[in-house]
C-alpha cells in the first residue's frame, strides 16, 4: 500500500508539541506540520486561529465542537492524543465528513499506576501526615492496608481494568460497575459486577474511570459522597466535573470522607484553591497519563490516527473506554 500523502497538520498538544522525538517522527512523514509551542492551552478563537487553515489536527483535550468545526471548512481529519474523545463532537465531525483517529488505552498503564498510588495515599494517611509533621505534630498515623479493604471501580474500560489487575497483586476485593456488559471481563478479572449504588455503600476505596457526559457530570454530588462509607476515600484520575467539588470540601471538613486524590479538576488549572488546602485532599495537575512512555505511545498513535481516521460515528459506543 502506498504512504498517504503528507498533510498541513496542526498540533494543539503542548506535550506532543515539545516532545522532540514525536515532533521529529511527525515531521517526517508531515513536514508542515506546525506546533502548539506557546505553553498554553488553546481555547476560543485563538485555538480556530491556530487550525485554520490545516486539514488535519491533532487534539489533546481541547473543546473540539460544532462551532469550532463550522469555522474550520479545510479540516478533514482529526486524531487523538489520548484516551477519551468526550472534548470532541463525533456527530458534528460525521456531518462534516470529517475523520476521527483514536486509539484506547495507550495510556492506561500510567493512569492506572496513578489511581494504585493514589489509593494507597489516601488509605495509609500519607496527606494528612505530611500535613500534620509540617504544622509539628508528630504522630503514627493508622490507616489500611490497600489488601484488606474493597475497592468499587466506577468505570471498567481499558484503565478500569488495568486497575483491577494490578488491585489483584494485592488481594483487594474489588467491584464494579459500568453501563456497558462487563460480566466476561470483570470474571476474568475477578471483579464483582454491582450497581452503583451498591459499589459506593460497600467500598472503602471508589475510584472513577469514566468520562465526562451529560450523564456524568457531578455523577459524585453531596447525596452520593453522603452514602459512601465512612472514613472512604474517593480517587478520580479519570475526568474533572464528575465531582461536585464544593461538596467534596464539605465531606472531607465534616470528616464523612478521610482522603481525596484527584488529577482532574471542573476547571484546569483549578479555580477552587480552598479544596487544596482542604485536610484530605491531595492533587496533582492531571498528570495521569504523562509518564514518558505513556506520552509516546500516545504520540505515536496520534500520529498513525492521522492516516487510519474513520468514520467518527463508529467511536460512539465506545468512547467511555
Amino acid at each position: 500500500m502506498a504512504a498517504a500523502a503528507p498533510r498541513s497538520v496542526a498540533v494543539l498538544s503542548r506535550s506532543f508539541s515539545k516532545h522532540p522525538v514525536l515532533r521529529a517522527e511527525l515531521q517526517a512523514r508531515h513536514p508542515q506540520a506546525v506546533f502548539n509551542d506557546s505553553g498554553r492551552t488553546l481555547a476560543g478563537e485563538e485555538l480556530r486561529d491556530f487550525l485554520r487553515g490545516h486539514d488535519a489536527a491533532v487534539v489533546a483535550l481541547e473543546t473540539i465542537d460544532d462551532a469550532t468545526l463550522a469555522a474550520l471548512p479545510e479540516l478533514r481529519v482529526i486524531s487523538k492524543y489520548g484516551v477519551g474523545l468526550d472534548n470532541v463532537d463525533l456527530a458534528a465531525a460525521a456531518r462534516r465528513g470529517i475523520r476521527v483517529g483514536w486509539e484506547g488505552g495507550v495510556n492506561r498503564r500510567s493512569v492506572a499506576e496513578l489511581a494504585i498510588g493514589f489509593m494507597i495515599a489516601g488509605l495509609r494517611g500519607v496527606i494528612t501526615s505530611h500535613e500534620e509533621i509540617k504544622a509539628g505534630t508528630w504522630r503514627q498515623y493508622r490507616g489500611r492496608q490497600l489488601g484488606a479493604v474493597t475497592v468499587g471501580l466506577v468505570g471498567f474500560g481499558h484503565v478500569g481494568r488495568d486497575v483491577a489487575g494490578l488491585l489483584r497483586a494485592f488481594g483487594a476485593r474489588v467491584l464494579a460497575h459500568d453501563i456497558r456488559d462487563i460480566a466476561a471481563p470483570a470474571a476474568a478479572l475477578g471483579a464483582g459486577v454491582v450497581d452503583l449504588d451498591t459499589l459506593v455503600a460497600q467500598s472503602d476505596v471508589v475510584s472513577l474511570h469514566i468520562p465526562n457526559t451529560p450523564a456524568t457530570r457531578e455523577l459524585f454530588g453531596a447525596a452520593r459522597l453522603a452514602a459512601m462509607k465512612p472514613g472512604a476515600v474517593l480517587v478520580n484520575t479519570a475526568r474533572g466535573g464528575l465531582v461536585d467539588e464544593a461538596a467534596l470540601k464539605h465531606s472531607l471538613r465534616a470528616g464523612h470522607l478521610s482522603a481525596a486524590c484527584f488529577d482532574v479538576f471542573a476547571f484546569e488549572p483549578p479555580r477552587d484553591m480552598e479544596l487544596f488546602n482542604t485536610p484530605g485532599f491531595l492533587g496533582t495537575g492531571h498528570i495521569g497519563g504523562s509518564a514518558e512512555e505513556a506520552v509516546v505511545a500516545m504520540g505515536r498513535a496520534a500520529i498513525a490516527g492521522l492516516d487510519s481516521a474513520t468514520d467518527p460515528l463508529s467511536f460512539i459506543p465506545s468512547w467511555a473506554a
